[in-house]
């Protein structure tokens, strides 16, 4: 190409200064490619082999080891340095006094216990098994089936990352004593340089909330300006699964009568230990209705910061009974304080019962701790706690509704139609601390119903389907009012399918604040997984939502369904040839040996286009011996 067919390419007033000033013709040159590569580099073709996956665990989800030397007495077993303390079923079995020790917390200033202290294990062993052994091992099991589905794909050791954190702690002491979140920002930042791309956040229950945190403390730490910046160029998509965004119930058990956790301790323990962390308040549940203005942000925007945070409730709070949520969350009997003497407010046996009810509100704003503080020691220790590391957190308190996170993919999976618990009935049981409180009844959500334990039905305000066992519906669903006004929605079975039961309808009309219920068919015995999907109300930005029928909250991660689920997201997001927002739920096959079996009606394996018979020596049954025809890559290329 000459230089006067090179300059026609420009506007007649460029093309005249570039035949004028050749030296600036170049520079301007190198501007535009830098900039056009530059944008280029940033757009919708992700290179596969840059991506990293962070892991944030839930609530007991991550190992913690001695890092102290205990002696115990009348046991052989001690604890030494870096001993396994949260799981060992051993330790715990023969010598429970001295394992609490190295359990409980200082109430009040979040210390260990004078004799022994632990804290969490690092890396992914830390969260795959809490409890390695034959036995023990597998129903100890987290994460490990996660990551074995991420090898069997071909991911690079150094592409998952595990971020453990002592889940004991309250969020701010969580970055005073550990710089937890110091940490984890330098752990994406570190990401980026090792494989030169964004990270896929994948947060389980609790997890959700310390990612949440980290994402507030993130604004203090980068220049407002700039914190966007920061997040498009280190997190490409947050998967949020089992995300307690309103809290979840079971906390009120383990703060008033105990939960064990399938372990061998009475539940007056198991709630003398809870009690202890800071973290014991981090999943109460609270009110959709309400917020706190954050105590620093107020300066980035021109504000004046004038005393403590005030927490603010909207009309609807007070319109409705319940803060939204389908009943009471708690019911409680507690002696007269008119029948008491005075000598003996403490007695849990005088004085005549008088039943006490309390919504979400009254529990997150500390209502409900004051109002049995006479009649329940934790409740001092569990007040001061609250007042000092939640509802006066100069981050943030987190006992308010979320916002979308500001990240260009956000995915929030949870479990649905599970009978659910949304309600409990106390009254003292006539014993000592800490088992100075009983359930006398339970409420539940299931099947478009509230139903007592004994299977009474319950008057109150139910939503379309119930929650996950042990998160109700109504704080796993919140997500869906990160969806804008037009929705598509796809039900389609979770076990592969030809396509033939799957359910489509597109631009549903979605009211902000409202749930969205799809007016679909179930078939009986079928599961569904349902897709809420919605990439044009934000530029630039996606949001799903994915229900799993019969899903439980702690099993979830371990599910097959979303695991391959999640596979064919991010196959489909970073493929050049991808062709639609969402990869397509057309059809499910086999994508690994394991999914293939064989069909004895058929006398064949099952799913003939994708499996056939192949044995290979040491075979030991039928189904063992079906194989994948092609490759992963050729499997894969069917979804874009």
């Amino acid at each position: 190409m000459d230089r006067l067919t090179f300059f026609s390419f420009f506007p007649p007033s460029l093309s005249h200064i570039m035949a004028k000033k050749p030296l600036l013709c170049l520079l301007i040159l190198l501007a535009v490619i830098a900039v056009a590569g530059a944008t280029s580099s940033s757009g919708a073709e992700l290179d596969y082999s840059k991506l990293s996956g962070i892991i944030i665990p839930g609530f007991a989800s991550t190992q913690l080891r001695a890092w102290s030397i205990l002696d115990c007495p009348y046991s052989p077993l001690d604890f030494n340095p870096l001993d396994l303390v949260w799981l060992d079923t051993t330790k715990l079995l023969s010598a429970v006094n001295c394992w609490l020790k190295c359990m409980v917390l200082d109430p009040y200033n979040q210390t260990d216990h004078p004799d022994c202290k632990s804290r969490p294990d690092i890396g992914l062993s830390g969260i795959t098994e809490l409890d390695p052994g034959y036995i023990t091992g597998p129903l100890s099991s987290v994460w490990k089936e996660w990551i074995k589905w991420c090898i069997e794909f071909g991911i690079e050791a150094n592409a998952i990352i595990a971020v453990p954190y002592d889940w004991r702690l309250s969020p701010s002491m969580l970055e005073e004593r550990d710089l937890y979140f110091h940490k984890l920002k330098l752990t994406f930042e570190t990401a980026y340089k090792l494989r030169g791309g964004p990270s896929l956040v994948f947060a389980h229950s609790l997890g959700n909330h310390v990612f949440r945190y980290f994402l507030e403390w993130l604004k203090l730490e980068i220049a407002p300006k700039h914190y966007n910046q920061w997040l498009d160029q280190h997190i490409h998509a947050y998967f949020a699964v089992g995300a307690p965004l309103l809290g979840a119930i079971e906390t009120i058990e383990a703060t008033l009568s105990g939960f064990t956790f399938g372990l061998p301790i009475s539940e007056g323990t198991a709630r003398s230990m809870f009690n202890s962390f800071g973290s014991a308040l981090w999943m109460l549940p609270f009110s959709k209705y309400c917020r706190t203005d954050n105590k620093y942000w107020k300066h980035f925007y021109g504000g004046r910061h004038v005393g403590k945070q005030t927490y603010k409730c909207d009309e609807q709070e007070f319109q409705s009974n319940f803060s939204g949520w389908p009943t009471k969350i708690i019911n409680i009997e507690i002696p007269s304080a008119k029948e008491i003497p005075e000598s003996n407010l403490s007695s849990m046996e005088c004085g005549l019962p008088t039943q006490l009810s309390f919504s979400a509100r009254e529990i997150s704003d500390g209502t409900f701790f004051k109002a049995i503080e006479d009649y329940d020691p934790d409740s001092k220790r569990l007040l001061h706690l609250l007042q000092k590391s939640y509802l006066g957190d100069p981050v943030l308190n987190p006992l308010t509704p979320w916002d979308r996170p500001p990240i260009k993919n956000v995915f929030c999976i949870y479990g649905s139609d599970s009978k659910t618990k949304v309600g409990y009935y106390f009254a003292p049981s006539g014993k000592p601390y800490p088992d100075n409180w009983i359930i006398t009844d339970v409420i539940y959500e299931f099947e478009g119903s509230l139903m007592s334990r004994s299977g009474t039905l319950v008057e109150g305000k139910i939503g379309p389907i119930s929650g996950d066992e042990t998160v109700p519906y109504l704080s796993l669903s919140l997500c869906k009012n990160w969806l804008g006004p037009k929705v598509n929605i796809t039900r389609a079975p979770q076990s592969e399918h030809d396509g033939s039961d799957v359910q489509i309808k597109l631009n549903v009309e979605h009211h902000h604040e409202e749930d969205i219920v799809p007016k679909m068919t179930r078939l009986p015995r079928v599961k569904y997984i349902t897709y809420y999907e919605d990439s044009e109300s934000l530029p630039g930005k996606r949001t799903a939502i994915w229900e799993l029928d019969k899903a439980n909250h702690r099993n979830i991660v371990r599910s097959p369904v979303l695991m391959r689920e999640l596979w064919l997201e991010m196959w489909h997001d970073i493929h050049p040839d991808a062709k639609l927002e969402f990869v397509t739920k057309a059809k499910r096959g086999p994508l690994r040996d394991e999914d293939c079996y064989w069909d004895y009606g058929k006398a064949r394996c099952a799913w003939p286009d994708y499996c056939e018979y192949r044995y290979v020596f040491g075979d030991v049954h039928l189904g063992q011996s079906c194989r994948l025809r092609y490759t992963t890559a050729e499997v894969l290329s069917h979804y874009l």
